[in-house]
């Protein structure tokens, strides 16, 4: 399982996607979760939109497995 920092509370399944080079742009990522299974914590994921964070696992087959690697402790937030 390859680790995938991020440095935002979270990213979305779609920028996930492009990150890891299994789509070229953001606009396939629609096409790319209908004609392909994602897991996300283990659950089947269609919604480009779905909101990863720290510690999530997201697997993407003949891609590989990630886990999601959050903002450092001590950092603020604010919401």
């Amino acid at each position: 399982m390859n680790d995938l920092k991020i440095d935002t509370e979270f990213i979305t399944l779609g920028q996930l996607l492009k990150m890891t080079d299994a789509i070229s742009s953001g606009g396939m990522a629609k096409w790319f979760l209908e004609e392909y299974v994602v897991y996300v914590n283990g659950d089947k994921e269609q919604r480009r939109g779905k909101k990863l964070y720290d510690g999530d696992k997201v697997s993407i087959p003949e891609v590989g497995k990630f886990k999601i690697v959050g903002i450092t402790e001590g950092s603020t937030n604010a919401h």
